[in-house]
Formats: C-alpha cells, structure tokens, sequence
C-alpha cells in the first residue's frame, strides 16, 4: 500500500507522539515505591548504613540494602534442598519454609509462599519502566527479590528471592 506524503507525515506524527507519550510515563513512574501490604511485626530492626556494612557481605549489602541483584545461577541457596527454613541474612528473621521451594528455572531460589504473615512486605516497583513488585523484609526492610503471578499451585505466585538475602537453617 502506497501513502502519499501528507499521509506519511500524519503516521510520523502520530508515531512520534505515541513514543513520547511512552517515554514520558516511563520517566516519570521510575524510582517511584508505594508499599502495597502491612505486616503487624513490632520488633524492627533499624540500623545505619555504616552498621549495615559492618555485619553483611559485600554481596549481602548490595542485595539487601542497595537493591542489587546477584547473576542468576550463582545463588549459594539456588540448588539447596531438604526440610528447614530460610531466614533474613541481615536481621534473622524467618522468611520462607523450605517445603515451599520449587525449581523455575529462573536461576534464583523461588518459593510459592511466604513463613508466616510477618515475613514480608511487598512494594509497587516502577523502576526500568516496569511495574514489578517488590519483596522486601518486614522487619529490617532488606531487599529480597521480586514477587511474579506465575508460580505453581496452591498460590500461582513465584517469589524469586536473591540467594545473598538468605540464610538456610536445616531441620534435623
């Protein structure tokens, strides 16, 4: 199909337009946290940056108090099995039965379900232009990971959980 060229430039414009109008939102959503759930913990844990450093990993700080992400597939807990629990690298607190740990495939430990109601909290997560929700933990705010509405039964989520924001306890 041929266009003429005023019909060339009103598809130019109208494309224009819609990128801009893209781009905008995009720009202007960025960065922008809303927290989505409470949690009824009464015991948080606040500490500053420089005590943060002090008890953390280099990794464990990047992911927990930077927001970092670890590549996928070099999580230390990516592979873990058997009965215990996950708890918060930085405050302790539990965070995930290991009952309810799944392979996705993602390179990243993920799990279906959260330990109990004062776990977590999630985050409305605008950055890159997305909207993603974020977990943090409900007691010291540490970054976890990422909560997705593809996971399998009962709950059809997949909490995918950064492997530096966790320690593993084992249950004999």
């Amino acid at each position: 199909m041929l266009y003429t060229p005023k019909e060339k430039r009103m598809i130019m414009k109208v494309f224009i337009t819609a990128l801009a109008v893209m781009l905008i939102t995009a720009c202007t959503s960025q960065g922008q946290e809303k927290k989505t759930s409470t949690s009824s913990i009464k015991e948080k844990v606040v500490k500053s940056e420089a005590e943060w450093r002090e008890i953390l990993t280099p990794m464990q700080y990047n992911v927990l108090r930077e927001k970092g992400t670890e590549r996928p597939w070099t999580g230390e807990l990516n592979k873990v099995k058997g009965n215990g629990m996950f708890y918060c690298a930085a405050c302790k607190n539990p965070l995930f039965d290991a009952k309810t740990k799944f392979e996705s495939g993602s390179g990243w430990p993920s799990f279906y379900t959260y330990a109990t109601d004062t776990s977590l909290l999630d985050l409305a997560d605008y950055k890159y232009g997305m909207v993603r929700t974020e977990v943090i933990c409900a007691k010291c705010e540490g970054h976890l990971g990422h909560v997705f509405e593809d996971g399998p039964k009962p709950t059809g989520l997949r909490y995918c959980i950064n492997s530096a924001s966790l320690i593993f306890k084992k249950e004999e």
